[in-house]
């Protein structure tokens, strides 16, 4: 058993990176600090793109500079010196982690035929297991088991393990059988498909590889993935023919008649949206036709270069894109199929995690997504018309977090996606203004609403407002829960639940609660969004509703009733409410662990709760903090947060029939993720219950 694994392979483009990727994806949910170290890299100098990826995972938090070993030029000048710089490094990075991801060299033309070698000779000194990846495209199960023979024979004689194999890069529809026949001769840790477009170039790394420039066009679509190549040399109705999403096309900027019509594809409803347009030769379009492309796709990436068709044609060709960590789609495809295609159970009995009680905020929020992904359901997203929105689908869906619905005309949705290179196939995409459901929905809203003069007439144009459709989606069960908020106000939100999803029965009030990730706990604040001033009843509710959903989402519930006030030692208007709500809590949920009033330094500190409460159950390790007002509640959790960098995942609204979540309108697609996820939690919770 070993605190670390080293990822190795025997020749070039295997996707070690990816590998290494899916490991700490997989460690984050278990090890409070995951560390990263690579051997040997080609330079100090330039970035090195496998450990930048690596870094760029919130489970890492190291610098480049102390994840290196040495130079290949370092190693074959001297390889002892280098082999003892190497383990005197990696020893620094092992002091800092609970478990450390060791990525072998990349072979480069600098190197030998026996560089895997090398790596067992590495590994063995750092007493690292090896986990040897294997390419399994175009090849047969004979070639690969003699790949893994030859691989295992450098490992042995390096005086080094390998403890297992990952099949990757295999063609789809034969990874089981190639799995099945390999198992006997070796543990298979894993097996995961080609992916084109893990490996397809952006049209930034085309444009930098041909030495152009930005013409025309939105600089952010520039990260968009270039998955096929068309070079314009037939007339224009050839060319529309052979257009699909993502290609990149090279025409002279002379030829009109194709600059035209392929601008006038990417706009058009229908047709394929392009990667880019690379104008080569040197030319530049007309004034004239300048202004007719930014009229019709102002948006599009247009580049320009001064290589001829073939030179252009051959470089392109020649790119190989990097995964990244800042390839927002590859990163979520290879997260995908490494949570696929990795066998967690096999991977983590390698490896001699250190049992923690800690609970980080990466791996609360990566626990959120297993939960979520456990019993997917359901979400309807209201903000088809925000890229934000959009980037968090993506993710998403490749993830398998939940299924969606997006709210949005249908083609403006779709259209802006692929635009972003961004995959949301899978998603269902509604229009509420043109929906079959219009008439079915007014007439459930006019019912629910008769008490109120609600007419028919009425309800169809109030239910076609995307956030009363999506909440219509959840009350009427084609969605398990919804999340909005992105470009809408809470009140925008969460004012047609209050109408039609209505409150839990027993629960008189809805309230929230932020998941305060410190660095080694979770704790739960509430109420810090939703009510201004609750009384005793409504306080009370809160706590009870509190208390819940920190036990649903794992969190113990020793609930703090905080007041100015502790114990007996205060009066006043504001410390007896808190009084009445804590013996209401005790009378309402007799289970729970609850003590009130208390002020915050008692809840926390064991030493000052041995002063002021030496008997209670909850001082001093209160994990459920009831704030009594909104006032105190939202400048108490953005204290923390900003003062002690705390992570708040919130709000996270309860006591609904259904869940409905409310987002910050500054929300960051992680942000949009981990409350989907909370919000499937949920749903499956409703769902339980229904």
């Amino acid at each position: 058993m070993a605190k670390s694994l080293y990822v190795a392979s025997l020749e070039g483009f295997t996707g070690k990176s990816l590998v290494a990727l899916g490991i700490i994806e997989l460690l984050a949910r278990r090890a409070t600090r995951v560390g990263v170290f690579r051997p040997l890299v080609e330079s100090r100098d330039e970035p090195d793109s496998v450990l930048d990826l690596l870094l760029g995972h919130d489970a890492v938090d190291l610098d480049a500079e102390d994840c290196l070993g040495v130079t290949y030029d370092e190693w074959h000048t001297d390889e002892e010196q280098a082999l003892a710089t190497i383990v005197e490094r990696y020893r620094e990075v092992e002091r800092r982690s609970d478990v450390v991801v060791v990525v072998g060299s990349d072979f480069t033309n600098v190197t030998t035929p026996t560089e895997l070698a090398a790596n067992a000779r590495i590994a063995a000194n750092l007493g690292a297991p090896v986990l040897l990846v294997v390419l399994g495209l175009d090849r047969s199960v004979e070639e690969i088991r003699q790949v893994i023979s030859v691989g295992r024979s450098e490992i042995t004689l390096g005086h080094a393990s390998m403890v297992g194999v990952v099949l990757n890069r295999c063609e789809p529809d034969r990874i089981d059988d190639m799995r099945t026949a390999l198992e006997g001769d070796v543990p298979i840790a894993g097996a995961m498909p080609e992916m084109p477009v893990l490996s397809a170039p952006t049209v930034e790394e085309i444009m930098t590889a041909l030495g152009g420039r930005l013409y025309l066009g939105d600089a952010e679509l520039l990260a968009r993935e270039a998955e096929h190549m068309l070079v314009a040399g037939m007339n224009a109705e050839h060319i529309l023919e052979r257009l699909t999403d993502g290609t990149l096309v090279i025409a002279p900027a002379d030829r009109v008649d194709a600059v035209l019509a392929l601008v006038a594809a990417h706009a058009a409803d229908g047709f394929p949206t392009l990667a880019g347009l690379v104008l080569n030769g040197g030319h530049l379009p007309s004034d004239r036709l300048r202004d007719l492309i930014l009229g019709l796709a102002d948006r599009l990436p247009v580049i320009t270069t001064e290589s001829d068709t073939f030179e252009t044609a051959m470089r392109v060709s020649q790119t190989r894109g990097v995964l990244s960590a800042h390839a927002g789609r590859k990163r979520d495809v290879a997260l995908a199929m490494a949570e696929r295609g990795l066998d967690g159970e096999r991977l983590l009995a390698l490896i001699d995690l250190p049992t923690t009680e800690v609970i980080t905020p990466i791996m609360f929020e990566a626990t959120l997504i297993e939960r979520a992904r456990e019993d997917r359901q359901h979400i309807v997203l209201p903000e088809g018309d925000d890229d934000r929105i959009l980037r968090a689908a993506s993710t998403i869906l490749s993830r398998r977090v939940a299924d969606l619905t997006i709210l949005g005309r249908e083609t403006d949705v779709r259209t802006r996606a692929r635009e972003l290179g961004l995959d949301i196939e899978a998603a269902t995409v509604i229009d509420p203004a043109t929906s079959e459901l219009v008439e079915e929905f007014a007439s459930t809203y006019a019912e629910l609403r008769a008490h109120k003069g609600m007419t028919v007439d009425r309800a169809r144009e109030i239910i076609t407002d995307v956030s009363y459709f999506g909440t219509l989606m959840v009350h009427t069960g084609r969605a398990g829960g919804m999340v909005s908020g992105a470009a809408h106000t809470t009140a925008h939100t969460i004012k047609p639940s209050f109408e039609i999803i209505k409150t839990t029965p027993g629960v008189s009030i809805v309230s929230s609660v932020f998941f305060m990730c410190l660095a080694d706990r979770v704790l739960v604040y509430g109420d810090c969004a939703v009510n201004p001033d609750p009384n005793a009843e409504q306080l009370a509710d809160i706590a009870v509703s509190s208390a819940r959903t920190a036990a649903q989402f794992g969190v113990d519930p020793r609930v703090a009733m905080l007041s100015y006030s502790t114990g007996d030692s205060g009066s006043g208007a504001d410390v007896e409410k808190v009084r009445e709500a804590t013996g209401l809590v005790r009378s309402r949920a007799s289970e729970l662990s609850v003590e009130g009033p208390i002020q915050y330094d008692a809840a926390v500190d064991a030493s000052v709760a041995s002063k002021k409460l030496p008997d209670s159950q909850v001082a001093g390790r209160a994990t459920v903090f009831i704030f009594p007002d909104l006032n105190t509640g939202n400048n108490t959790y953005k204290a923390v947060q900003r003062s002690a960098g705390a992570v708040a995942v919130g709000p996270v609204l309860q006591g609904l029939n259904r869940p409905v979540n409310d987002l910050s309108r500054g929300a960051l697609v992680s942000d949009i993720v981990n409350t989907v996820a909370i919000t499937a939690i949920q749903a499956q919770e409703s769902a339980g219950r229904a």
